[in-house]
């Protein structure tokens, strides 16, 4: 990935295009950075999981945290996606973008009391309870609303996903879920809890995985505690497998959504509806973060191409030391250096790609790719820098879906002290 182009980028007279319009034309309009997204990208992606079920009963529930912007998330509902959620802040992001309530999941370990009453009063289609006091209090809480939760109790089967330990999530020292026999205790419990409905078992093992060794070694564990509580009367409606399908950042050799999803429906052989909630696998690929070169620096130890764009704008390189491919808007003619593709901000790890081998003038533009997962959705205004806007692409238009912050957006909602608020400091 590295040196090939993404199929939704190509080189016209040598200038990159994201489907059929210029990059060079998108900085010029909305500056840099920006972050630009393909439609024709994230429908494909979110196709080749739909396609790849066929007639077998599932739901595809899109990670919401992978990105959550509002235009893309009103791409997916219209597709017929549901939605993982993680905070109220995602459940009211999807209902504005259209999302259907009776689609959702509520996942995560940490779920307030208001959360977990709104999401009772939409109607959502399922909890994934993480902690034993998370189960009792949405017993109370849809027993003041007349209601009945729908939960799943989240497992974590022990397994290794053999990716980065910041997104591995299914081993017994993470934080989410609760070992199987914890979790078979608990539905027992659960199944005597006025206000509780049992719908199905959840289990997430991590993000960026590229081998299907391990979803299928979940998907074992988790179908032997659906048939243990089988034997005990207890109905399992569904199995939510989670998301966590790898994408190619590098050179990483991938199952594609068509094997992934085959392989599973191979090990259920028709006994569970399937929800799975695939994230970075349907819009990584559909973005590219777009930065101009500001500065050349040559040490004689390294050279620096100091661009715009800061780990505040992309985290992920500085959190998990991941590789984005690199690719210059215009091809220059000349003897290639290689750079270390860094930002302005005021931090030794604001390193946004390193070793680069590239012709560069100051002035120009760079692309990083695979950018459209946890991209904008991390970014921040450390040292007092304004987040980038975001374009959607589709064909040739080019849609603004969210402008790039102001100064005055930094301090939005902030107060100096003074005589109008009591006693001067």
């Amino acid at each position: 990935m590295r040196d090939r182009l993404p199929a939704q980028l190509s080189r016209k007279q040598g200038e990159l295009h994201l489907e059929g319009v210029s990059l060079t034309e998108i900085a010029e309009r909305f500056g840099t950075p920006c972050y630009i997204y393909s439609r024709r990208t994230i429908e494909a992606n979110f196709r080749a999981f739909e396609e790849a079920f066929g007639d077998y009963p599932h739901l595809i529930c899109y990670a919401v945290k992978a990105n959550s912007n509002l235009a893309v998330l009103q791409l997916l509902a219209r597709l017929g996606a549901g939605f993982d959620i993680v905070s109220i802040g995602e459940l009211e992001r999807v209902l504005r973008a259209g999302g259907d309530p009776s689609r959702i999941v509520f996942s995560g370990v940490g779920k307030r009391e208001e959360e977990l009453r709104r999401a009772l009063e939409v109607g959502i289609l399922c909890f994934n309870v993480e902690v034993r006091e998370e189960l009792y209090r949405l017993a109370r809480l849809a027993g003041g609303l007349g209601r009945r939760a729908p939960i799943s109790i989240r497992v974590n089967p022990n397994v290794s996903p053999k990716t980065h330990p910041y997104i591995a999530t299914g081993l017994r020292e993470s934080k989410f879920g609760l070992d199987s026999e914890t979790a078979f205790q608990l539905y027992l419990e659960a199944a005597a809890i006025d206000g509780i409905e049992i719908v199905g078992i959840d289990c997430h093992i991590g993000s960026q995985i590229t081998e299907l060794a391990p979803f299928l070694e979940a998907l074992d564990r988790i179908l032997d505690l659906a048939s243990r509580l089988e034997e005990k009367g207890i109905s399992i409606r569904h199995i939510d497998l989670g998301g966590g399908l790898g994408v190619e950042y590098r050179d990483e050799t991938l199952p594609s959504p068509d094997r992934y999803v085959k392989a599973l429906l191979g090990r259920l052989k028709g006994s569970y509806p399937l929800l799975i909630e695939p994230g970075r696998a349907i819009v990584a690929e559909a973005g590219v973060l777009l930065t101009r070169v500001n500065y050349l620096k040559e040490t004689g130890i390294k050279n620096f191409a100091i661009v715009d764009a800061g780990m505040n704008d992309l985290l992920r390189p500085a959190l998990y030391g991941a590789d984005h491919p690199v690719w210059p808007v215009k091809r220059r003619e000349g003897e290639e250096k290689i750079w270390e593709v860094v930002g302005p901000v005021c931090e030794a790890g604001d390193v946004l790609a390193r070793e680069r081998a590239l012709v560069l003038e100051v002035g120009d533009l760079l692309a990083i790719g695979m950018a459209g997962a946890y991209g904008f959705v991390m970014s921040s205004n450390y040292n007092s820098r304004p987040r980038a806007p975001e374009v959607l692409v589709d064909g040739e238009r080019m849609v603004l879906i969210r402008k790039r912050e102001t100064l005055e957006d930094l301090w939005r909602g902030e107060v100096l002290l003074g005589s109008a608020h009591g006693r001067k400091l």
